[in-house]
Protein backbone atom coordinates (compact mmCIF):
# COMPACT_ATOMS: atom_id res chain seq x y z
CA UNK A 1 0.00 0.00 0.00
CA UNK A 2 1.50 3.30 -1.05
CA UNK A 3 0.90 6.76 0.29
CA UNK A 4 -1.30 7.51 -2.74
CA UNK A 5 -3.62 4.58 -2.12
CA UNK A 6 -6.18 6.64 -0.27
CA UNK A 7 -9.49 6.36 -2.13
CA UNK A 8 -13.27 7.01 -1.58
CA UNK A 9 -16.18 7.31 0.94
CA UNK A 10 -19.51 5.46 1.56
CA UNK A 11 -23.08 6.71 2.22
CA UNK A 12 -24.72 4.33 4.83
CA UNK A 13 -18.52 -13.06 6.34
CA UNK A 14 -15.72 -14.58 6.41
CA UNK A 15 -14.47 -15.52 9.82
CA UNK A 16 -10.89 -16.47 9.27
CA UNK A 17 -9.19 -19.10 11.29
CA UNK A 18 -8.21 -17.46 14.56
CA UNK A 19 -4.60 -17.53 15.65
CA UNK A 20 -3.36 -17.01 19.15
CA UNK A 21 -1.68 -13.66 19.50
CA UNK A 22 0.16 -12.30 22.48
CA UNK A 23 -2.40 -11.43 25.14
CA UNK A 24 -2.00 -7.87 26.44
CA UNK A 25 -2.46 -7.84 30.24
CA UNK A 26 -5.61 -5.99 31.28
CA UNK A 27 -3.84 -3.98 33.97
CA UNK A 28 -0.74 -3.15 31.92
CA UNK A 29 -1.55 -0.79 29.02
CA UNK A 30 0.78 -1.11 26.09
CA UNK A 31 3.06 1.67 25.00
CA UNK A 32 1.30 3.78 22.32
CA UNK A 33 3.64 2.78 19.52
CA UNK A 34 2.90 -0.89 20.25
CA UNK A 35 -0.77 -0.61 19.38
CA UNK A 36 -0.23 1.53 16.30
CA UNK A 37 -0.33 -0.19 12.93
CA UNK A 38 2.86 -1.84 11.75
CA UNK A 39 5.10 0.46 9.77
CA UNK A 40 6.80 -1.03 6.72
CA UNK A 41 10.13 0.47 5.64
CA UNK A 42 10.14 2.81 8.62
CA UNK A 43 7.05 4.80 7.58
CA UNK A 44 4.37 4.51 10.29
CA UNK A 45 1.73 5.94 7.93
CA UNK A 46 1.68 2.87 5.71
CA UNK A 47 0.10 -0.51 6.51
CA UNK A 48 1.62 -3.90 5.83
CA UNK A 49 -1.36 -6.10 6.67
CA UNK A 50 -3.10 -8.50 4.31
CA UNK A 51 -6.76 -9.49 4.46
CA UNK A 52 -5.85 -12.95 5.70
CA UNK A 53 -3.76 -11.46 8.50
CA UNK A 54 -6.69 -9.31 9.60
CA UNK A 55 -9.18 -12.18 9.48
CA UNK A 56 -6.83 -14.45 11.42
CA UNK A 57 -6.47 -12.00 14.32
CA UNK A 58 -9.57 -13.47 15.94
CA UNK A 59 -12.88 -15.16 15.26
CA UNK A 60 -15.56 -14.14 17.76
CA UNK A 61 -18.88 -15.93 18.09
CA UNK A 62 -21.96 -14.21 19.56
CA UNK A 63 -24.74 -16.60 20.53
CA UNK A 64 -28.08 -15.81 22.14
CA UNK A 65 -28.75 -17.19 25.62
CA UNK A 66 -32.32 -18.56 25.40
CA UNK A 67 -33.45 -17.55 28.89
CA UNK A 68 -34.56 -13.94 29.32
CA UNK A 69 -33.28 -12.25 32.48
CA UNK A 70 -35.07 -9.81 34.79
CA UNK A 71 -38.32 -9.93 36.74
CA UNK A 72 -40.38 -7.36 34.88
CA UNK A 73 -38.31 -5.74 32.12
CA UNK A 74 -36.85 -8.70 30.34
CA UNK A 75 -33.50 -8.57 28.61
CA UNK A 76 -31.42 -11.05 26.72
CA UNK A 77 -27.82 -12.09 27.16
CA UNK A 78 -25.23 -13.18 24.65
CA UNK A 79 -22.42 -15.66 25.00
CA UNK A 80 -19.36 -14.03 23.42
CA UNK A 81 -16.59 -16.52 22.61
CA UNK A 82 -13.14 -15.43 21.43
CA UNK A 83 -10.91 -17.93 19.64
CA UNK A 84 -7.87 -15.76 20.29
CA UNK A 85 -8.34 -15.46 24.05
CA UNK A 86 -9.80 -18.98 24.36
CA UNK A 87 -12.66 -17.95 26.64
CA UNK A 88 -16.38 -17.22 26.71
CA UNK A 89 -18.10 -14.41 28.60
CA UNK A 90 -21.70 -13.28 28.95
CA UNK A 91 -22.65 -9.83 27.75
CA UNK A 92 -25.82 -7.75 27.61
CA UNK A 93 -26.55 -5.25 24.88
CA UNK A 94 -25.77 -2.40 27.29
CA UNK A 95 -22.29 -3.86 27.80
CA UNK A 96 -21.72 -3.50 24.07
CA UNK A 97 -22.99 0.10 24.29
CA UNK A 98 -20.46 1.07 26.98
CA UNK A 99 -17.67 -0.72 25.11
CA UNK A 100 -18.62 1.20 21.97
CA UNK A 101 -18.64 4.51 23.87
CA UNK A 102 -15.20 3.85 25.36
CA UNK A 103 -13.79 2.98 21.93
CA UNK A 104 -15.08 6.26 20.51
CA UNK A 105 -13.71 8.16 23.47
CA UNK A 106 -10.26 6.57 23.19
CA UNK A 107 -10.09 6.32 19.37
CA UNK A 108 -12.09 9.27 17.98
CA UNK A 109 -10.03 9.27 14.76
CA UNK A 110 -10.54 5.59 13.93
CA UNK A 111 -13.33 3.58 12.29
CA UNK A 112 -15.55 2.44 15.16
CA UNK A 113 -18.41 0.35 13.69
CA UNK A 114 -21.93 1.38 14.69
CA UNK A 115 -24.06 -0.77 16.98
CA UNK A 116 -27.49 -2.09 15.97
CA UNK A 117 -30.45 -0.27 17.56
CA UNK A 118 -31.84 -1.16 20.98
CA UNK A 119 -35.50 -1.97 21.56
CA UNK A 120 -37.39 -2.60 24.79
CA UNK A 121 -38.58 -6.19 25.11
CA UNK A 122 -41.74 -7.31 26.85
CA UNK A 123 -42.36 -10.48 28.80
CA UNK A 124 -43.42 -12.31 25.66
CA UNK A 125 -41.29 -12.76 22.57
CA UNK A 126 -43.47 -12.82 19.42
CA UNK A 127 -42.14 -13.75 16.00
CA UNK A 128 -41.34 -10.12 15.12
CA UNK A 129 -39.24 -9.75 18.27
CA UNK A 130 -37.44 -13.03 17.64
CA UNK A 131 -36.52 -11.83 14.16
CA UNK A 132 -35.30 -8.51 15.59
CA UNK A 133 -33.24 -10.26 18.26
CA UNK A 134 -31.64 -12.53 15.66
CA UNK A 135 -30.89 -9.58 13.39
CA UNK A 136 -29.31 -7.72 16.30
CA UNK A 137 -27.25 -10.78 17.29
CA UNK A 138 -25.82 -10.97 13.78
CA UNK A 139 -25.04 -7.24 13.82
CA UNK A 140 -23.30 -7.50 17.22
CA UNK A 141 -21.22 -10.37 15.87
CA UNK A 142 -20.16 -8.30 12.87
CA UNK A 143 -19.35 -5.36 15.16
CA UNK A 144 -17.13 -7.28 17.56
CA UNK A 145 -15.29 -9.11 14.77
CA UNK A 146 -14.51 -5.85 12.94
CA UNK A 147 -13.23 -4.40 16.22
CA UNK A 148 -11.22 -7.52 17.10
CA UNK A 149 -9.50 -7.42 13.70
CA UNK A 150 -8.81 -3.68 13.62
CA UNK A 151 -5.04 -3.25 14.16
CA UNK A 152 -5.05 -0.61 16.95
CA UNK A 153 -8.17 -1.99 18.65
CA UNK A 154 -6.93 -5.59 18.58
CA UNK A 155 -3.93 -4.72 20.78
CA UNK A 156 -5.78 -2.45 23.19
CA UNK A 157 -6.66 -3.42 26.75
CA UNK A 158 -10.32 -2.42 26.17
CA UNK A 159 -10.83 -5.33 23.78
CA UNK A 160 -8.95 -7.75 26.03
CA UNK A 161 -11.16 -6.85 28.97
CA UNK A 162 -14.42 -6.98 27.00
CA UNK A 163 -13.65 -10.44 25.59
CA UNK A 164 -12.16 -12.03 28.71
CA UNK A 165 -13.41 -10.31 31.89
CA UNK A 166 -15.97 -12.55 33.61
CA UNK A 167 -16.98 -10.27 36.50
CA UNK A 168 -20.38 -8.65 36.87
CA UNK A 169 -19.20 -5.03 36.62
CA UNK A 170 -17.65 -5.06 33.16
CA UNK A 171 -19.12 -1.64 32.34
CA UNK A 172 -17.35 0.02 35.28
CA UNK A 173 -14.11 -1.77 34.43
CA UNK A 174 -14.27 -0.47 30.87
CA UNK A 175 -14.83 3.09 32.07
CA UNK A 176 -11.95 2.81 34.56
CA UNK A 177 -9.56 1.82 31.77
CA UNK A 178 -10.32 5.01 29.83
CA UNK A 179 -10.75 7.44 32.72
CA UNK A 180 -7.88 9.90 32.94
CA UNK A 181 -5.90 8.24 30.14
CA UNK A 182 -6.78 10.56 27.28
CA UNK A 183 -7.52 9.67 23.68
CA UNK A 184 -5.11 8.25 21.10
CA UNK A 185 -3.74 11.72 20.30
CA UNK A 186 -2.68 12.11 23.93
CA UNK A 187 -1.07 8.68 24.20
CA UNK A 188 0.56 8.26 20.78
CA UNK A 189 4.16 9.47 20.66
CA UNK A 190 3.88 10.08 16.93
CA UNK A 191 0.81 12.32 17.24
CA UNK A 192 2.72 15.62 17.17
CA UNK A 193 4.78 14.40 14.19
CA UNK A 194 1.83 13.26 12.06
CA UNK A 195 2.21 16.20 9.64
CA UNK A 196 5.72 15.04 8.73
CA UNK A 197 4.42 11.69 7.42
CA UNK A 198 1.47 13.03 5.41
CA UNK A 199 1.73 13.49 1.63
CA UNK A 200 1.55 17.09 0.42
CA UNK A 201 -1.77 16.50 -1.38
CA UNK A 202 -3.46 14.82 1.58
CA UNK A 203 -6.62 16.94 1.27
CA UNK A 204 -7.04 16.03 -2.40
CA UNK A 205 -6.46 12.35 -1.60
CA UNK A 206 -9.02 12.53 1.18
CA UNK A 207 -11.63 14.01 -1.17
CA UNK A 208 -10.93 11.35 -3.82
CA UNK A 209 -11.12 8.64 -1.18
CA UNK A 210 -14.55 9.69 -0.01
CA UNK A 211 -15.88 9.69 -3.56
CA UNK A 212 -14.51 6.26 -4.47
CA UNK A 213 -15.64 4.55 -1.28
CA UNK A 214 -19.06 6.20 -1.58
CA UNK A 215 -19.42 4.54 -4.99
CA UNK A 216 -18.20 1.21 -3.62
CA UNK A 217 -20.74 1.43 -0.82
CA UNK A 218 -23.61 2.15 -3.20
CA UNK A 219 -22.75 -0.88 -5.35
CA UNK A 220 -22.31 -3.22 -2.38
CA UNK A 221 -25.59 -2.01 -0.91
CA UNK A 222 -27.38 -3.06 -4.10
CA UNK A 223 -25.52 -6.38 -4.16
CA UNK A 224 -26.59 -7.06 -0.59
CA UNK A 225 -30.20 -6.21 -1.46
CA UNK A 226 -30.18 -8.65 -4.40
CA UNK A 227 -28.46 -11.36 -2.34
CA UNK A 228 -31.12 -11.04 0.35
CA UNK A 229 -33.84 -11.42 -2.27
CA UNK A 230 -32.15 -14.49 -3.78
CA UNK A 231 -31.84 -16.13 -0.37
CA UNK A 232 -35.44 -15.22 0.46
CA UNK A 233 -36.66 -16.72 -2.82
CA UNK A 234 -34.87 -19.99 -2.04
CA UNK A 235 -36.72 -20.21 1.28
CA UNK A 236 -40.02 -19.27 -0.39
CA UNK A 237 -39.33 -21.95 -3.01
CA UNK A 238 -38.89 -24.47 -0.20
CA UNK A 239 -42.28 -23.54 1.22
CA UNK A 240 -43.95 -23.91 -2.18
CA UNK A 241 -42.33 -27.31 -2.81
CA UNK A 242 -43.43 -28.55 0.61
CA UNK A 243 -47.02 -27.44 0.01
CA UNK A 244 -46.93 -28.96 -3.48
CA UNK A 245 -45.91 -32.31 -2.01
CA UNK A 246 -48.53 -32.10 0.73
CA UNK A 247 -51.26 -31.47 -1.82
CA UNK A 248 -50.13 -34.50 -3.79
CA UNK A 249 -50.29 -36.52 -0.59
CA UNK A 250 -53.75 -35.15 0.23
CA UNK A 251 -54.90 -36.06 -3.27
CA UNK A 252 -53.57 -39.57 -2.84
CA UNK A 253 -55.22 -39.93 0.58
CA UNK A 254 -58.67 -38.86 -0.59
CA UNK A 255 -61.32 -41.37 0.52
CA UNK A 256 -64.23 -40.08 -1.53
CA UNK A 257 -65.90 -43.14 -3.18
CA UNK A 258 -65.74 -43.47 -6.96
CA UNK A 259 -68.94 -43.21 -9.02
CA UNK A 260 -70.39 -46.58 -10.04
CA UNK A 261 -69.56 -46.22 -13.74
CA UNK A 262 -65.88 -45.53 -12.91
CA UNK A 263 -65.72 -48.64 -10.75
CA UNK A 264 -67.30 -50.75 -13.52
CA UNK A 265 -64.77 -49.45 -16.11
CA UNK A 266 -61.77 -50.48 -13.96
CA UNK A 267 -60.70 -46.90 -13.22
CA UNK A 268 -56.99 -46.48 -12.57
CA UNK A 269 -57.62 -43.73 -10.01
CA UNK A 270 -56.90 -46.02 -7.09
CA UNK A 271 -53.46 -46.86 -8.50
CA UNK A 272 -52.76 -43.22 -9.29
CA UNK A 273 -53.72 -42.14 -5.79
CA UNK A 274 -51.28 -44.58 -4.25
CA UNK A 275 -48.47 -43.28 -6.46
CA UNK A 276 -49.27 -39.63 -5.74
CA UNK A 277 -49.28 -40.27 -2.01
CA UNK A 278 -45.72 -41.59 -2.11
CA UNK A 279 -44.32 -38.58 -3.97
CA UNK A 280 -44.71 -36.22 -1.00
CA UNK A 281 -41.51 -37.61 0.52
CA UNK A 282 -39.39 -36.47 -2.43
CA UNK A 283 -40.99 -33.02 -2.44
CA UNK A 284 -40.30 -32.67 1.29
CA UNK A 285 -36.66 -33.53 0.55
CA UNK A 286 -36.57 -30.93 -2.22
CA UNK A 287 -37.97 -28.35 0.17
CA UNK A 288 -35.30 -29.22 2.73
CA UNK A 289 -32.55 -28.74 0.12
CA UNK A 290 -33.99 -25.35 -0.88
CA UNK A 291 -34.04 -24.22 2.76
CA UNK A 292 -30.43 -25.30 3.19
CA UNK A 293 -29.41 -23.28 0.14
CA UNK A 294 -31.27 -20.19 1.35
CA UNK A 295 -29.68 -20.40 4.81
CA UNK A 296 -26.24 -20.93 3.32
CA UNK A 297 -26.64 -17.83 1.15
CA UNK A 298 -27.77 -15.83 4.18
CA UNK A 299 -24.75 -16.91 6.23
CA UNK A 300 -22.02 -17.00 3.58
CA UNK A 301 -23.08 -14.23 1.19
CA UNK A 302 -25.48 -11.77 2.84
CA UNK A 303 -23.55 -11.68 6.13
CA UNK A 304 -20.23 -11.04 4.37
CA UNK A 305 -21.83 -8.22 2.40
CA UNK A 306 -23.26 -6.79 5.62
CA UNK A 307 -19.84 -7.02 7.27
CA UNK A 308 -18.23 -5.01 4.50
CA UNK A 309 -21.11 -2.49 4.48
CA UNK A 310 -20.69 -2.02 8.25
CA UNK A 311 -17.01 -1.27 7.69
CA UNK A 312 -17.78 1.24 4.90
CA UNK A 313 -20.43 2.92 7.05
CA UNK A 314 -17.89 3.32 9.86
CA UNK A 315 -15.62 5.08 7.36
CA UNK A 316 -18.42 7.50 6.51
CA UNK A 317 -19.01 8.16 10.20
CA UNK A 318 -15.28 8.78 10.68
CA UNK A 319 -15.20 11.31 7.84
CA UNK A 320 -18.13 13.17 9.37
CA UNK A 321 -16.44 13.20 12.78
CA UNK A 322 -13.34 14.66 11.16
CA UNK A 323 -15.24 17.45 9.42
CA UNK A 324 -17.71 18.26 12.19
CA UNK A 325 -15.24 17.67 15.03
CA UNK A 326 -11.60 18.64 15.01
CA UNK A 327 -11.71 20.50 11.67
CA UNK A 328 -14.74 22.57 12.68
CA UNK A 329 -13.26 23.31 16.11
CA UNK A 330 -10.02 24.42 14.48
CA UNK A 331 -11.85 26.84 12.21
CA UNK A 332 -13.84 28.25 15.14
CA UNK A 333 -10.65 28.69 17.16
CA UNK A 334 -9.03 30.60 14.29
CA UNK A 335 -12.08 32.86 14.03
CA UNK A 336 -11.99 33.51 17.79
CA UNK A 337 -8.27 34.28 17.58
CA UNK A 338 -8.89 36.77 14.78
CA UNK A 339 -11.53 38.55 16.86
CA UNK A 340 -9.20 38.74 19.86
CA UNK A 341 -6.43 40.25 17.73
CA UNK A 342 -8.85 42.92 16.55
CA UNK A 343 -9.78 43.65 20.17
CA UNK A 344 -6.07 43.95 21.01
CA UNK A 345 -5.50 46.43 18.20
CA UNK A 346 -8.52 48.45 19.30
CA UNK A 347 -7.33 48.48 22.95
CA UNK A 348 -3.89 49.67 21.89
CA UNK A 349 -5.32 52.48 19.79
CA UNK A 350 -7.65 53.57 22.59
CA UNK A 351 -4.85 53.47 25.25
CA UNK A 352 -6.85 51.26 27.62
CA UNK A 353 -5.71 50.33 31.13
CA UNK A 354 -2.51 48.22 31.17
CA UNK A 355 -4.23 45.50 33.21
CA UNK A 356 -6.94 44.97 30.64
CA UNK A 357 -4.33 44.92 27.86
CA UNK A 358 -2.25 42.31 29.75
CA UNK A 359 -5.33 40.13 30.31
CA UNK A 360 -6.12 40.29 26.62
CA UNK A 361 -2.51 39.41 25.73
CA UNK A 362 -2.67 36.43 28.09
CA UNK A 363 -5.90 35.24 26.47
CA UNK A 364 -4.34 35.60 23.02
CA UNK A 365 -1.37 33.46 24.09
CA UNK A 366 -3.73 30.82 25.46
CA UNK A 367 -5.70 30.88 22.24
CA UNK A 368 -2.51 30.51 20.19
CA UNK A 369 -1.59 27.42 22.21
CA UNK A 370 -5.11 26.04 21.75
CA UNK A 371 -4.88 26.62 17.98
CA UNK A 372 -1.51 24.86 17.85
CA UNK A 373 -2.97 21.85 19.63
CA UNK A 374 -5.98 21.82 17.30
CA UNK A 375 -3.71 22.00 14.27
CA UNK A 376 -1.76 19.02 15.56
CA UNK A 377 -5.02 17.15 16.20
CA UNK A 378 -6.21 17.99 12.70
CA UNK A 379 -3.05 16.54 11.16
CA UNK A 380 -3.28 13.48 13.40
CA UNK A 381 -6.90 13.01 12.36
CA UNK A 382 -5.81 13.09 8.69
CA UNK A 383 -2.99 10.69 9.54
CA UNK A 384 -5.49 8.21 11.02
CA UNK A 385 -7.92 8.76 8.11
CA UNK A 386 -5.15 7.87 5.66
CA UNK A 387 -4.50 4.63 7.56
CA UNK A 388 -8.19 3.81 7.83
CA UNK A 389 -8.58 4.30 4.07
CA UNK A 390 -5.75 1.83 3.53
CA UNK A 391 -7.61 -0.55 5.83
CA UNK A 392 -10.68 -0.30 3.59
CA UNK A 393 -8.52 -1.26 0.62
CA UNK A 394 -7.09 -4.21 2.53
CA UNK A 395 -10.67 -5.45 3.00
CA UNK A 396 -11.57 -5.02 -0.69
CA UNK A 397 -10.40 -8.55 -1.67
CA UNK A 398 -13.29 -9.75 0.50
CA UNK A 399 -15.23 -9.27 -2.73
CA UNK A 400 -13.68 -12.44 -4.14
CA UNK A 401 -14.63 -14.34 -0.96
CA UNK A 402 -18.23 -13.16 -1.34
CA UNK A 403 -18.45 -14.07 -5.03
CA UNK A 404 -16.84 -17.43 -4.36
CA UNK A 405 -19.34 -18.18 -1.60
CA UNK A 406 -22.23 -17.14 -3.83
CA UNK A 407 -21.11 -19.28 -6.80
CA UNK A 408 -20.35 -22.29 -4.58
CA UNK A 409 -23.75 -21.98 -2.90
CA UNK A 410 -25.50 -21.95 -6.28
CA UNK A 411 -23.49 -24.89 -7.60
CA UNK A 412 -23.98 -26.98 -4.49
CA UNK A 413 -27.65 -26.10 -4.16
CA UNK A 414 -28.52 -26.86 -7.78
CA UNK A 415 -26.42 -30.03 -7.69
CA UNK A 416 -28.27 -31.40 -4.66
CA UNK A 417 -31.66 -30.34 -6.01
CA UNK A 418 -30.87 -31.90 -9.40
CA UNK A 419 -29.96 -35.17 -7.70
CA UNK A 420 -33.33 -35.35 -5.94
CA UNK A 421 -35.22 -34.42 -9.13
CA UNK A 422 -33.38 -37.16 -11.05
CA UNK A 423 -34.21 -39.70 -8.34
CA UNK A 424 -37.84 -38.60 -8.49
CA UNK A 425 -38.13 -38.92 -12.28
CA UNK A 426 -38.22 -42.75 -12.52
CA UNK A 427 -40.88 -42.88 -9.82
CA UNK A 428 -43.26 -41.00 -12.10
CA UNK A 429 -43.55 -44.06 -14.36
CA UNK A 430 -46.02 -45.62 -11.93
CA UNK A 431 -48.37 -42.71 -12.61
CA UNK A 432 -48.84 -43.93 -16.19
CA UNK A 433 -49.70 -47.52 -15.35
CA UNK A 434 -53.14 -48.23 -16.77
CA UNK A 435 -54.93 -50.51 -19.17
CA UNK A 436 -52.83 -52.65 -21.48
CA UNK A 437 -53.64 -50.43 -24.46
CA UNK A 438 -52.53 -47.17 -22.71
CA UNK A 439 -49.01 -46.20 -23.75
CA UNK A 440 -46.61 -44.68 -21.25
CA UNK A 441 -46.08 -41.01 -22.17
CA UNK A 442 -42.52 -39.78 -22.55
CA UNK A 443 -41.01 -38.03 -19.51
CA UNK A 444 -39.33 -35.43 -21.70
CA UNK A 445 -41.42 -32.67 -23.33
CA UNK A 446 -42.45 -33.21 -27.00
CA UNK A 447 -41.24 -31.02 -29.83
CA UNK A 448 -43.20 -27.81 -30.44
CA UNK A 449 -45.89 -26.12 -28.40
CA UNK A 450 -48.06 -28.35 -26.22
CA UNK A 451 -51.15 -26.42 -27.30
CA UNK A 452 -50.37 -26.39 -31.04
CA UNK A 453 -52.73 -28.15 -33.43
Amino acid sequence: MTATAMDGEPPAGTAGAGTDLAKPPVNEPREPEQFLMQAPQGNPLLLSHTLQELLSKDSVQVELIPEKKGLFLKHVEYEVSSKRFKCSVYRRYNDFVVFHEMLLQKFPYRMVPALPPKRMLGVFLPIADREFIESRRRALKRFINLVARHPPFSEDVLLKLFLSFSGSDVQNKLRELVQGVGDEFMTCRLATQAKDFLPADIQAQFAASRELIRNIYNSFYKLRDRAERIASRAIDNASDLLIFGKELSALGSDTTPLPSWAALNNSTWGTLKQALKGLSVEFALLADKAVQQGKQEENDVVEKLNLFLDLLQSYKDLCERHEKGVLHKHQRALHKYSMMKKQMMSATVQNKEPESVEQLESRIVEQENAILTMELRNYFSLYCLHQETQLIHIYLPLTSHILGAFVNSQIQGHKEMSKVWNELKPKLSCLFVGSSNMPTPPLSPPEGNFFSN
